[in-house]
């Protein structure tokens, strides 16, 4: 019965807003870094036959809409819509549209890293492969995020089925009954938080029967880090289950977690498995890497502060060392946010994603200049000119400069010509 009351309480509470819980950032398909929404999309078991409950959640940070001055408080209001395609992305199957009323009492509540709104939606879908495009809409600024994310809804028809791995951020008490709170963006920034998650187990079997799950977690190169058992007994049906992991030590990265689901002779019946992230708070959500952050600094560092993070005798002294040369850098150290740090790591992760070729998009030319200066004010492209290798023209207004990039071997490979002198060198937010 407790079972029950504690997923009970999942759908209930998601219903209203979630305040005051700390989840710093991390990665969705196309919304990452300092993203605007996260969201999740997790396949349970339905009672209608030939289904599946696909849930979508969609995390909003406050400080990622616009709140108004309304009576007594500020209020933000966005909607949401979620489309749901076929895997040819050419015919919808269904879509739900609704709006998101937040209210709050301060300012410095709407401001906060560490409050959000979270909604659910469920879909019952046949198993197979879908395309769900989420838009939210900020109704005050008017300001639109689209996000598109290939999916597969789970088949549950074996005799063992395990459902996806819904994460935890907290389990509390009201009113005596369990609140569970989810974990949408999938960061857990220390392991002194520990895993907690929530999962079904669906047993087509016509008696009770003694089971083994089997908890694993693997590193970004698949080397387990960590592995436990616990023996349940699982009725026939529906089994729900809360787990929370013992404490083992991880690092800044990214992980899966693995559920096995064993007989007594150790034969795996079912599997299911979930990635996380471990992200300090006050690191921007593209720092997965210490190692590779700190080698990104080098547009801004001085070569004796490149050697001193890299010469930490550990992974969390290269990461506190790392942490304070951006704090030294912070043009606003009395509040949360350091412009100059976040706006870096924008700048690495978009030259990441649209400057890439032989070399990382951050180590190319028009990387270094991007993350140096900033976006141009324009871009003259010409790819395909007549009687000249493909180029491109930066035109900055502010510095009164134009920048030339020549691709040289014609596969997008643009060089800077243009030499960079004096205060070109120093970086700008």
């Amino acid at each position: 019965m407790m079972k029950i009351k504690l997923i009970a309480s999942i759908i209930f509470f998601l219903s209203i807003s979630i305040l005051a819980q700390q989840e710093p950032s991390t990665v969705n398909k196309n919304v990452h870094g300092e993203a605007i929404f996260y969201h999740d999309f997790l396949s349970f078991f339905s009672n209608k036959p030939g289904f599946t409950h696909l849930d979508v959640f969609i995390q909003v940070p406050y400080k990622n809409v616009q709140f108004v001055k309304s009576g007594e408080g500020f209020t933000a209001k966005y909607s949401i819509s979620v489309s749901i395609y076929d895997s040819s992305k050419t015919t919808m199957i269904v879509e739900k549209l609704w709006n998101e009323t937040v209210n709050v009492f301060d300012y410095n509540t709407s401001i906060s890293k560490d409050n959000y709104n979270i909604s659910k939606k469920t879909f019952d879908l046949k198993p197979g492969s879908y395309l769900v495009k989420t838009i939210l809409e900020d109704l005050d600024s008017r300001k639109e995020t689209i996000s598109e994310n290939p999916i597969i809804v789970k088949d549950f028809t074996g005799n063992f089925s395990l459902s996806d791995i819904l994460l935890i951020s907290k389990i509390g008490a009201e009113q005596n009954d369990n609140i569970v709170i989810p974990n949408i963006s999938r960061n857990i920034p220390s392991y002194k938080d520990k895993i907690k998650i929530y999962f079904e187990a669906d047993s087509k079997d016509t008696s009770d029967k003694k089971l083994t799950f089997e908890y694993k977690v693997t590193n970004a190169e698949n080397e387990v880090i960590h592995k436990e058992e616990e023996v349940r007994d699982i009725k026939p049906g529906i089994n729900q289950i809360l787990y929370t992991m013992a404490e083992f030590p991880f690092e800044l990265g990214a992980y899966v977690i693995t559920v096995t689901l064993m007989d007594n002779q150790n034969k795996v019946l079912a599997t299911t498995n979930k990635t996380f992230y471990s992200q300090s708070k006050g690191l921007p959500a593209i720092i997965l890497d210490i190692d590779k952050a700190i080698a990104q600094t080098v547009y801004i560092a001085t070569a004796d502060e490149l050697k001193y993070m890299e010469e930490g005798k550990t992974q969390s002294d290269k990461t506190k060392r790392f942490i304070e040369f951006w704090k030294k850098k912070d043009p606003s150290p009395n509040n949360d946010e350091n412009e100059v740090f976040d706006e870096y790591y924008r700048r690495v992760e978009f030259a990441d994603k649209n400057f890439s070729n032989y070399t990382e998009g951050w180590r190319s030319d028009r990387g270094m200049v991007y993350i140096m200066i900033g976006p141009p004010n324009n871009i003259d492209r010409h790819p395909f000119e007549y009687d000249s290798k493909p180029y491109e023209v930066w035109e900055y207004y502010n510095l009164n400069r134009s920048l030339i990039f020549l691709d040289q071997t014609g596969f997008g490979d643009y060089r800077l010509i243009t030499p960079l002198t004096g205060d070109l060198y120093r970086y700008r937010y």
